[in-house]
């Protein structure tokens, strides 16, 4: 969901890691600020696998973000541990730019990234190749995928490879609305890939940068499994089938076509893409995970949070107010927008534990928690 950058206050709570937990009925706690304990069997999972949150921001305050990137120097060692302490090891941070200017906005956008990285890093690596995703649980860092949620700033092909060689290497098609390489999810009418659309995929995939259609048309999703010669992902999105006429939601006609090419779906937590009545919990999020791997297997199922650390509710009601004017009316916003039990910075452990409740097997749970993303995104970088 996550679009223009002037969204919300940033909550910089310290949130130590408890290395040396005390067990408490069989379970530790993992935050210093919070009383909530976790299953031995969750903290061992989340300590061993590679977590990927295919779309999680650093903050949904862009002013904040913008002031890190003109000043580095301004983000500090207690801002890092927040995200050190989350356990998620890589965060694809792509927002949705777009308009008359996308080009030089884009450029800013990931101009902006480097410029912070540069200067933080101690604390990040930009994550450019299959390599990266080998060692940045090692590197004790957190790892930045620089990604956009539009491919409206490529003009022409060419510039597929000038951002590439930026740094960018994740690419939504469109957002929600058309452009000139295909149909967003909320347009009335849905075409597919233009011929255009049908040379950027592929330029795409010539030079290793990641095709992703979470908000694009039924049609035009289709349109990229069937030009694309490399998998194309779904970072975050959830089956329509359980969320009847949400147009964030895939098909079942495209899930399938994430498991036929050998690709992964992002699971997010958005409440009304979960879910289109009250009560939604973490129950109902975790129903998409089902679906979609009863349908196409569990190792084409990942995580794509679509929000920051404490999620879109603790926004002040001005911004809160802006968010939801962005939208047409087919997003169905209620009161909340964040399911309470997973918009926090331990909401992989929860997630976590609520798959072992499912009955997933270890080897499983990994893969869902980055594995499988990892392994297709070594598919496409070669």
């Amino acid at each position: 969901m996550t679009h223009q950058p002037s969204r919300r206050t940033f909550l910089s709570k310290t949130t130590k890691l408890l290395f040396t937990p005390v067990i408490l009925s069989g379970s530790f706690p993992v935050f210093a600020w919070s009383n909530d304990t976790y299953s031995t069997r969750a903290i061992d999972l989340m300590k061993q696998a590679t977590v990927i949150d295919m779309l999680g921001l650093l903050t949904l305050n862009f002013p904040l973000m913008e002031k890190w990137s003109a000043h580095p120097e301004l983000f500090t060692a207690a801002d890092f541990e927040k995200y050190k302490s989350s356990g998620i090891n890589i965060f694809h941070i792509a927002v949705g730019t777009g308009g008359p200017d996308a080009w030089n906005e884009t450029r800013d956008f990931v101009g902006g990234w480097n410029t912070f990285l540069a200067g933080n890093d101690q604390y990040f690596m930009r994550i450019d190749s299959a390599g990266d995703l080998d060692r940045v649980k090692s590197s004790g860092k957190i790892g930045i995928l620089i990604g956009v949620q539009n491919s409206e700033h490529f003009r022409t092909a060419e510039d597929v490879t000038k951002f590439y060689n930026w740094g960018q290497r994740v690419s939504q098609l469109t957002y929600n609305t058309r452009n000139m390489i295909g149909n967003g999810s909320t347009e009335r009418r849905d075409e597919g890939l233009s011929d255009f659309g049908v040379s950027i995929v592929q330029k795409m995939n010539e030079v290793g940068m990641i095709v992703d259609v979470s908000h694009c048309g039924d049609k035009t999703s289709l349109d990229a499994f069937e030009v694309s010669k490399k998998p194309v992902l779904v970072t975050h999105s959830n089956a329509r089938a359980l969320n009847p006429g949400h147009p964030r939601c895939k098909p079942d006609e495209v899930i399938r076509k994430v498991g036929e090419t050998g690709s992964v779906m992002g699971i997010t937590g958005v409440r009304m893409f979960v879910k289109g009545a009250e009560p939604t919990t973490l129950e109902d999020a975790l129903n998409h995970f089902d679906y979609v791997a009863k349908m196409i297997g569990i190792e084409h199922v990942g995580v794509g949070s679509d929000i920051d650390l404490d999620g879109y509710d603790d926004m002040p009601p001005e911004l809160n107010k802006q968010l939801r004017a962005g939208y047409k009316g087919s997003y169905g916003f209620r009161e909340k927008i964040d399911i309470d039990t997973i918009a926090h910075p331990k909401r992989m452990f929860d997630l976590t534990e609520g798959l072992i409740k499912r009955g997933y097997t270890n080897d499983q749970i990994l893969g869902v928690l980055g594995g499988n993303f990892k392994r297709v995104m070594k598919v496409v970088f070669g």
